[in-house]
């Protein structure tokens, strides 16, 4: 349990971005044995082993045990990506004598949670070649800084407001002077990438992440906590990418596959998101590639099953009224099943029936959460794929505080029967 939760923290420190994150995935991918095909080749070489699709910040990975035909797949859906504050791409500017940049709100971020942090910044940079190069600038560099008490004396009486245009704009140094009409800021912006080790001049377009740069840790009395950003959802990320490595023996005729996806946190709707074309074009290709025609594809698809790997809402101590009476995760209660009636989450009677069965077999308590019938619902990536590729979904995830947090909290004892859970899902 404690490795577990100890390696949680070390994957999610290697991964300020959703960039990052799918880096340290194929990094790990990799050491592991799995081998990188081409998307854009027309024709893959799958004999018996394990491989893996990059496309921007999505990996898919998957393992092909023997040498005959697929049967049926079993898919792990997670997603790399997490809310922040994002770059806009003409960032720099200053401001009352500070450097700022102009950011967007990435997903549903809490806005309060950026205030007075150290903030980091990553993502990728593009070059005029051609090139997209990691960036990581690992060091106290910006700082969204909260107005003193003094100067808004009624906040802690009538409540924090946040104009994301307003409010939000980091500041990362003092400002120089304007020179022959060019913005300083942006000429200090574009050295100070150069010192990530990218040319200046060469700099044509960019995706940055600010980021928190506490370290994950684990916490409590007892060490009972995981404390870290990006929980929701690189803690499925790490399950699903231990489970695969866990789950290379097994049916033959069975395919496991994870899918960790871009864009989850801003509705999917991409090319590298759960609700694109990708991952239904990998798994046709495998079909494909081990000579199985479109009816045969179809019918392994109608007999395919994919667990939606998204972290879920632990009651909250102080705030327990906000959860349905009857379905109130627990920290520290195991992994939680999620359900919507009116399919927000991608959960049916079969589904969790059938999970219910996988967490027997795998010696794993479930939790149940619907949402007050009074409050809105989140989604995940489930109901986009089960409508894009018409395979049976469940949607599961780990107990958890402060989601969309910049700074999140989970139980350290729930991981491990998380990965056994998905462990024992892709063994088929």
């Amino acid at each position: 349990m404690d490795h577990a939760a100890r390696d949680l923290c070390t994957f999610i420190d290697a991964a300020p971005s959703s960039a990052h994150a799918a880096q340290t995935l194929a990094d790990r991918l990799l050491a592991a044995g799995f081998h990188e095909l081409d998307a854009r080749a027309p024709q893959w070489q799958l004999a018996a082993g394990r491989f893996l699709v990059r496309r921007g910040a999505t990996v898919i990975a998957f393992i092909l045990r023997g040498a005959g035909p697929p049967q049926r797949f079993r898919l792990i859906g997670a997603h790399t990506d997490s809310p922040h504050l994002r770059l806009k791409p003409r960032a720099a500017y200053h401001c009352e004598g500070c450097r700022q940049f102009g950011v967007e709100v990435y997903g549903g971020a809490l806005l309060n949670s950026w205030l007075d942090r150290d903030l980091g910044l990553a993502g990728t940079v593009h070059t005029a070649d051609g090139g997209r190069h990691l960036v990581r600038l690992h060091r106290p560099l910006a700082r969204v800084a909260q107005l003193a008490i003094h100067l808004d004396r009624k906040i802690n009486d009538d409540g924090l407001r946040l104009n994301p245009q307003l409010h939000l704009a980091p500041f990362w140094g003092l400002a120089g002077s304007e020179k022959d009409g060019k913005n300083e800021a942006d000429a200090a912006f574009t050295a100070l990438l150069a010192t990530a080790g990218v040319s200046a001049g060469e700099i044509v377009a960019h995706d940055l992440a600010l980021y928190d740069l506490t370290a994950s840790t684990l916490g409590g009395a007892a060490d009972e906590f995981i404390f870290a950003p990006r929980l929701d959802n690189l803690a499925s990320c790490h399950a699903g990418l231990a489970a695969l490595l866990d789950a290379g023996d097994g049916d033959a005729a069975t395919v496991p596959v994870l899918a960790c996806f871009d864009h989850e946190e801003v509705g999917s709707g991409s090319d590298t998101g759960a609700d694109g074309p990708l991952l239904g074009a990998v798994l046709e290709r495998i079909a494909l590639e081990r000579g199985l025609g479109r009816a045969a594809f179809l019918a392994a698809l109608a007999g395919s099953a994919l667990i939606s790997a998204d972290m879920a809402h632990a009651v909250h101590p102080n705030y327990a009224d906000r959860h349905e009476p009857r379905h109130k995760p627990r920290l520290g209660g195991g992994p939680v099943l999620k359900s919507s009636a009116n399919v927000r989450y991608a959960t049916t009677a079969d589904s969790a029936a059938a999970l219910r069965a996988l967490a027997k077999r795998a010696d794993v308590t479930l939790q149940d959460f619907v949402v007050r019938s009074d409050l809105g619902c989140g989604s995940t990536i489930g109901p986009a794929t089960a409508a894009r590729l018409g395979l049976s979904v469940v949607d599961v995830g780990n107990p958890m505080l402060s989601m969309h947090s910049a700074r999140e909290c989970a139980a350290s004892a729930d991981h491990a029967p998380y990965i056994r859970l998905l462990t024992e899902h892709l063994r088929g």
